[in-house]
Order: C-alpha cells, then sequence, then structure tokens
C-alpha cells in the first residue's frame, strides 16, 4: 500500500487524490479516547463509500503536551510545515493555560497559516432533548473571522513596563483618550486590530456559502454600536462586499439588501442576537462575525442544540487551500484515559473535512451513523443525560455502534 499523495491547489481548486496524505494531532486529555474510536469510524466511512479506490493516509503530528514532552516544544516547525505542505489536517483538543504560560496552540495554527475563517455549523439531531423548546429551528452556520480582533494578542500586562510605555504614549499622543482610562497604574491594555482586507475575505465567504447552497439570509453581527471603528466598521465593510460583489439591492431606507438569488443580507447587534438565536432561530441561517463574538455565538448556539459535544468547526483559508478541521471542545483532563468522552464533535469535524476535498458521499455515511445512534438511543454519557430512556455507552463501545449503523 502507498504512504499517500498530496492534496494540491490549483486555479480550479483542490485536487484531490484518492490516497490523501492527512496530517492529525490527536491531542491532549481526551484526545486519544477520541482519536481510537473516531479514526475507525472515519476510514469505514471511507470504505463503505468507495471500496478500495479511496482511503486517507494518516500522518501523525505533535502539538501540545505530547509534543512538548516528547520534542521539547508545544508547536513543533515540523508540524506547522506539515499543515503548509499537505493542505488539509484535522487536531484534536489541545491545553491552553489560562493567564500565563503558553499562548493559545489553536490561535497559533490559525494565525501562522492564515486560516482566516473558522467555520461552525450547528445542527440538530432529533432525539435530543435540549434546554430551548424547538432545537429543530436552529439550522446555521458562524464564519467567525479568525485571525484578528483581540484574538491577535497584542496585549500589555498590568504593571510591566511595556504597559508603561504605552500609556505614556496614549497621554502624549491622546491626551482625552488617556482621560478614560480611570486606575492606570493597574490597567492591563490590549489591542483590537479589524482590518478591511480581513473583513471582506470572511464576508466574502460566508455570503459565497449562502448563495451556493441558496440559504435566506446572511446576518452580519457586531457591536457597532459602540466599537465604532471596529466593529462598525466591519458591518459597513460587509455590506460593501454585499452590494459591489454579489449585486446586492438595498431594502428599503436602511443598509439591508437583497441578492439577485433572494438571499437577504442583514446586521444586529450582537448581545441582541444572542436573544434572537434564542426566540427567532429561524430568521437566521449564515452568519458573519468578529473573532470574540464567533466564540460566544458558537457555543450559545452549540448549547440549543445538545452540546459543544457534537459541535464541529473548520478553519479556512479559501485562497490557498489550507483548512485544519477540529474538535470545538476542551481537552477534558479529568476524563483522560476514561473511554467516557464524546467523539461526535471531532467525527463531525471530519464530516466537514471529507466534503471539504469532495468527498461527500463518506461524509453522509458519518452523520447518517450518528443519527442512527441517537435514535437507537445508544450514545456516550454527555448525551444520555438528554436522550430519556438510552443506554450510556464508553466512547469505544459508541465507536462500535457508529460502525454498525454504517453498515
Amino acid at each position: 500500500m502507498s504512504e499517500g499523495t498530496t492534496i494540491s491547489m490549483t486555479p480550479q481548486g483542490l485536487r484531490v487524490p484518492n490516497d490523501p496524505i492527512i496530517p492529525h494531532i490527536i491531542g491532549d486529555g481526551s484526545g486519544p479516547d477520541i482519536w481510537a474510536a473516531a479514526k475507525r469510524v472515519i476510514d469505514a466511512a471511507v470504505q463503505a463509500a468507495y471500496g478500495s479506490e479511496r482511503r486517507i493516509a494518516w500522518k501523525e503530528v505533535l502539538a501540545g503536551q505530547k509534543a512538548h514532552d516528547t520534542v521539547g516544544s508545544w508547536l513543533p516547525d515540523e508540524t506547522m510545515e506539515a499543515f503548509r505542505r499537505y493542505l488539509v489536517g484535522i487536531k484534536g483538543p489541545l491545553t491552553t493555560p489560562v493567564g500565563g504560560g503558553i499562548r493559545s496552540l489553536n490561535v497559533a495554527l490559525r494565525q501562522g497559516l492564515d486560516l482566516y475563517a473558522c467555520v461552525r455549523p450547528v445542527r440538530y439531531f432529533k432525539g435530543i432533548e435540549t434546554p430551548v423548546k424547538d432545537p429543530g429551528k436552529v439550522n446555521m452556520i458562524i464564519f467567525r473571522e479568525n485571525t484578528e480582533d483581540i484574538y491577535a494578542g497584542i496585549e500589555f500586562q498590568s504593571g510591566s513596563k511595556e504597559a508603561q510605555t504605552f500609556f505614556r504614549w496614549l497621554t502624549d499622543t491622546y491626551p482625552a483618550r488617556a482621560d478614560k482610562v480611570r486606575f492606570p497604574g493597574t490597567s492591563g491594555f490590549g489591542i483590537k486590530p479589524v482590518s478591511k482586507e480581513g473583513t471582506q475575505r470572511l464576508v466574502r465567504a460566508a455570503i459565497k456559502h449562502a448563495v451556493e447552497n441558496n440559504c435566506p439570509f446572511v446576518t452580519l453581527v457586531h457591536k457597532g454600536n459602540i466599537m465604532k471603528f471596529t466593529e462598525g466598521a466591519f458591518r459597513d465593510w460587509g455590506y460593501e462586499v454585499a452590494r459591489s460583489e454579489f449585486g446586492g439591492v438595498p431594502i428599503g431606507d436602511g443598509p439591508w439588501c437583497r441578492l439577485p438569488n433572494g438571499t437577504v443580507v442583514k446586521d444586529c447587534i450582537c448581545d441582541a442576537f444572542l436573544q434572537e438565536i434564542l426566540i427567532h432561530p429561524q430568521e437566521h441561517s449564515v452568519v458573519a462575525t468578529l473573532n470574540l463574538n464567533g466564540d460566544y455565538c458558537s457555543d450559545a448556539l452549540a448549547a440549543q442544540v445538545g452540546g459543544i459535544g457534537i459541535a464541529p468547526g473548520a478553519n479556512i483559508n479559501y485562497r490557498t487551500g489550507h483548512a485544519v478541521f477540529e474538535a470545538t471542545h476542551g481537552t477534558a483532563p479529568k476524563l483522560a484515559g476514561l473511554n467516557k468522552v464524546n467523539p461526535c464533535s471531532f467525527l463531525l469535524s471530519a464530516e466537514m473535512m471529507l466534503r471539504y476535498i469532495g468527498w461527500g458521499e463518506a461524509a453522509d455515511r458519518i452523520v447518517a451513523a450518528i443519527e442512527g445512534a441517537i435514535t437507537a438511543k445508544t450514545v456516550t454519557a454527555d448525551l444520555a443525560e438528554m436522550i430519556p430512556g438510552s443506554t450510556a455507552l464508553s466512547t469505544s463501545d459508541f465507536g462500535d455502534a457508529l460502525l454498525a449503523h454504517l453498515k
């Protein structure tokens, strides 16, 4: 059996061989348990769809605790190079300390590969009881800007020389704005970059998805009433893309516009949007938003359909073709090695990956297997709490159940 062939990017899009090399990071904490179950299901779905014609040539690369313990680096250069070379990869959850210590490895991957679109679909699987009355109305996909906003990591720690230097510059240059800092001696500072280019490539991807999939709405979510020159600019630049590149025609006197295919592009203040997704979720289908808003909104939406354990995610650069798919939950260190965690976030991220490389038939089989297991009420403990009369399975046994539904 060959060692696999590299995916490449052409002017027409991705060129995917029948045996693509896919780098993967197993992940920290519960990552090994998830990977052991998920890999079996992914490989079986590919085989069920294509027989011996296609297969994935998995290539493990290191990041997180395992990388630190093995080679002394949290994110080795070889790992970044593998994702650059092979274009498409997938990863489990990685540890990020709160406060001091290393910066987020997830953010480092996104910024290092310029994966500007964090794409998170939110779907409901029938049979799960959730906190909302009608979770079936939730059917959205979030396009979260992935490289700017406060996640750029431009911060100055309270009491540091850098913070003092920054505040002196602010005082000397913009004294009226410096006066708004109530306690300068103990303040930490952060810078929030939001660019026209970064905004428009993200909104362009969101609108393109809406048009190609005939989605009724694109909602630009922002806090532009307060942060006028960053989030307000995001809104304005987003509408500019809708009008100038997609032929959006204004609706009434406001900024809302309608595209030629009927899709409506509108906007919503972020705090109001968190209310909207509870009261009128059917009024939103594709969401384009900034980095921090997208973090909040995607987790809130996941809670409405069954939790982050079934929430997939992708980080994509549509120009270069680079994409890293990922489980969106944390490492769950208390469950590490206990064979109890839910692999569905990773599996549904793999489903997104398969669609991205054009293997939709295998992706469909993963979704069908998860639907079958939920219908049969044979799920992991987190889902069993939300499915009355269900049987709580271990991670590996749940993997067996999914394999049975594949057949």
